[in-house]
């Protein structure tokens, strides 16, 4: 893989390890439907006048089901369901779960785009998952029914993005990423509409909410999802989704800056293994097993 490709797939992490600090602010007070639906439309409209600019109307009608599909696949229910997740679930276990999602989307891919199971991929993604639980650390957690509807939401979340990702390998190759993101993210705020009046916030909104909620969408969303759909076309679903591996690194490391949480032995040795397994998955190494 070229190193332009892991630079972005890092910088993708950095996006995405830094929502779990804004949601962590903000999810409480919104609740999760508002969330989403403040940050999937605040990110579309932010893309909108960069599609009207370079005039992708064509490729917008061509695919227009497709991309409806994949603002629901990807977008409005994962999103939705994490941020439900994140309510009832420590952040830690939330990134274990969150790191499932290269597991289910090398077994999708094997299925869906016939992608070759080799050794090395695998021990790639056992190194990896095992570096995220020592990363975050095992909690004991009362197995009550919430929990484990939690756990069911997170894990139904991690399944859809893998088979978004392969849909869209699939049924969206060459179509810009600008396109992709910016009508899925609008279609995502359509699907969300009618719920918002039975979920609506009764907390007030401070100004810290809304600049979280901001950053949430304009980086963590908007730039992210563009950055995310082009490297689905350059390098492939399967290597792409490794990237859920960096994540709760960079996640952890922005709670220990700007929240105060601590870094640990185990957190050191969990980055380590991370990086060892997503470097092993997708061929840094050139190991064959």
């Amino acid at each position: 893989m070229k190193i332009i490709y892991v630079a972005e797939l890092l910088f993708l992490a950095v996006l995405w390890g830094g929502s779990f600090l804004f949601m962590r602010i903000s999810s409480p007070v919104l609740g999760p439907i508002w969330l989403i639906e403040l940050r999937v439309l605040i990110a579309g409209l932010a893309l909108l006048p960069l599609l009207i600019y370079l005039n992708c109307w064509q490729d917008v009608r061509r695919y227009l089901v497709p991309l409806f599909i994949m603002g629901c696949l990807n977008t409005a229910v994962p999103f939705s369901l994490v941020a439900f997740g994140s309510l009832f679930l420590p952040a830690g276990f939330s990134s274990i779960l969150n790191a499932t999602i290269p597991l289910f989307g090398v077994i999708v891919a094997a299925f869906w785009q016939k992608e070759k199971l080799t050794g090395s991929r695998l021990v790639g993604f056992i190194l990896g998952f095992v570096g995220v639980t020592i990363l975050v650390g095992w909690k004991a957690i009362d197995g009550t029914h919430v929990f484990f509807l939690a756990v069911g939401a997170g894990l139904s979340a991690s399944l859809m993005y893998a088979c978004a990702a392969s849909y869209a390998k699939k049924n969206l190759s060459g179509v810009p990423s600008l396109v992709t993101a910016s009508v899925s993210l609008l279609s995502a705020a359509i699907f969300l509409i009618p719920i918002l009046p039975f979920t609506i916030p009764k907390t007030p909104i401070t100004p810290s909410i809304l600049l979280a909620v901001f950053a949430l969408a304009l980086f963590s969303t908007a730039l992210a999802y563009v950055l995310y759909f082009r490297l689905i076309q350059a390098i492939g679903s399967t290597k792409t989704l490794t990237v859920a591996y960096l994540i709760p690194l960079f996640a952890i490391l922005f709670g220990a800056i700007f929240l105060g949480e601590p870094l640990t032995l185990s957190m050191l040795i969990g980055c380590g293994l991370i990086l060892l397994g997503t470097a092993i998955a997708n061929n840094l190494l050139q190991w064959k097993i």
